[in-house]
């Protein structure tokens, strides 16, 4: 019985190769063996995710054509990575790729780390920061008071209480977009809430178009759905979207959804016009693409006077284009899994008898304990130190990498947790892999993008500051100093460092 459970293809699997972007060879420079290089090439595809742990990989013969190698150096090159552990191989069965025993995937995604690991490692791998007490306590409190009268039903609201309904409705209509409580699905978290509109809009095979790049997660989310991802590339630093090459794509690719996260971008910190806003709706009406716009990141505006643009929404009065989602997990705690989505009441509708076949329902508690925030002003207070937090990490984050890492270049954003960083020509898959070994956590450029884009770049979130940030610029130093030199082990072990 075959041990592999997917397959990569010899030109997937040499497209994947060739957009890891080589590092010049400076003077006295040996490059190694072109069999080192291509196994060196395959095993970090494995360690950053971008090539499944199981995968069946292409028979040597078919590889070497693709690659224009010769079947020799695709068969050293396996061979080294079966001695290394990271391939497995039976005759009638092919070849498939594993993990070295006692080796996890080191940068396997935005996953946090365990809490007994953070006192040697810091990581930058999950853009989400501690609860702003004592908001959270005071919340559930809140919660448990108003517990009773539901503990005595059957505790399934698969559109949500509609207590909180009614409360983030009205928070819409107060921002100016008319909302009743028939336009609001609670949804557990944001990931969700998008999980349920791909199901709804976008069966397997379908077109999304995304940007590119995008955040991680939900980009693997519809991967995992089975979408086809059509990416749109956005424009340099933070000019954010190029409205008309999302209008031509819209036009020539009919993708059934888009997916945009027009307030502090994720990963890049872009913050769209109005006008940017208006021509997104504008072109996917057009087009008959379902516009999904992703709010999580929009109370989170560190920079005082920013002009605050009007939600997507409100250029779609009709409300037979976008589809909203928020959620409590970013403005609030990660830990609060509390999400939700402004439709059509038609289209909630029909979310909502699709739940039937997935999660039911969100826990009551914590929708009880968001209504208490959202309701007593609570929230605005929690936000307000989310906010000064983020400015104050972004701001000695932002200090330390170019004090550290000079030739490292950003735009900083006015909002939101993450920089989009571009590495000064190293490779962001070996900066992940080697800035575990000492100490930081940090995701790659690929992850955010679709087949291997942005292979050059890193994504830095606003967790850390003080000293913490000090530490993890100095760490992230010492990785680009280990790859700039081309070392592939014996980097030294990370200092232990207490907050």
């Amino acid at each position: 019985m075959a041990q592999w459970t997917s397959a990569v293809g010899a030109a997937q699997l040499a497209r994947l190769l060739n957009s890891q972007q080589e590092r010049p060879a400076g003077p006295g420079t040996r490059r190694p063996p072109a069999y080192r290089a291509l196994a060196d090439g395959i095993r970090l595809l494995v360690l950053e995710g971008r090539v499944p742990v199981a995968a069946r990989l292409p028979a040597e013969r078919e590889l070497a054509l693709s690659l224009s190698v010769s079947r020799t150096t695709v068969a050293a090159a396996y061979e080294a990575l079966r001695a290394e552990g990271f391939l497995e191989s039976r005759r009638g069965a092919g070849s498939w790729t594993a993990v070295p025993a006692g080796n996890p995937l080191p940068a396997r995604g935005l996953e946090p780390l365990p809490p007994e690991t953070l006192g040697s490692m810091i990581d930058l791998g999950c853009a989400a920061l501690p609860a702003p007490e004592p908001w959270l306590t005071r919340a559930v409190q809140g919660a448990l008071e108003e517990l009773p009268p539901y503990a005595h039903t059957h505790g399934d609201y698969p559109a949500g209480l509609p207590a909180l309904r009614q409360t983030l409705a009205d928070r819409y209509t107060a921002r100016g977009i008319p909302t009743m409580p028939e336009q609001i699905m609670v949804t557990t978290g944001a990931m969700g809430a998008i999980d349920a509109i791909c199901h709804l809009f976008a069966g397997r095979g379908e077109r999304i178009a995304v940007e590119s790049p995008s955040y991680a997660n939900i980009l693997q989310l519809m991967r995992e759905a089975g979408a086809r991802l059509v990416p749109v590339a956005m424009a340099e630093g933070l000019a954010g979207w190029d409205v008309d090459r999302w209008r031509q794509v819209l036009r020539d690719a009919a993708p059934r959804l888009a997916y945009v996260v027009a307030d502090f971008h994720n990963p890049t910190g872009a913050l769209a016009d109005e006008d940017q806003r208006r021509q997104l709706v504008d072109a996917a009406r057009s087009a008959g693409t379902v516009l999904v716009v992703d709010e999580t990141m929009s109370e989170l505006h560190l920079d005082e006077g920013l002009d605050l643009p009007r939600p997507v929404c409100g250029f779609d009065p009709a409300g037979s284009t976008v589809v909203t989602v928020g959620s409590a997990s970013k403005a609030f705690w990660a830990g609060m899994r509390i999400g939700w989505v402004r439709a059509a009441p038609d289209v909630i509708r029909s979310l909502v008898a699709a739940r039937a076949y997935a999660d039911l329902g969100t826990p009551v508690l914590e929708q009880l304990a968001v209504n208490w925030l959202l309701s007593t002003g609570g929230w605005e207070q929690a936000v307000d130190v989310r906010r000064e937090q983020a400015r104050e990490n972004r701001d000695a984050l932002v200090g330390a990498l170019r004090r550290e890492l000079p030739d490292w270049e950003f735009d900083v954003p006015r909002g939101g947790l993450t920089l989009w960083v571009r590495t000064g020509g190293l490779s962001g898959s070996r900066l992940a892999e080697v800035g575990e070994r000492v100490g930081v956590r940090v995701p790659s450029g690929p992850r955010f993008g679709v087949d291997g884009a942005f292979e050059g770049y890193v994504r830095l979130p606003f967790t850390v500051g003080g000293a913490v940030a000090d530490e993890a610029a100095a760490r992230l130093a010492a990785a680009a100093r280990l790859v700039a030199s081309g070392a592939n082990g014996g980097a030294e072990a990370p200092r232990t460092f207490v907050a």
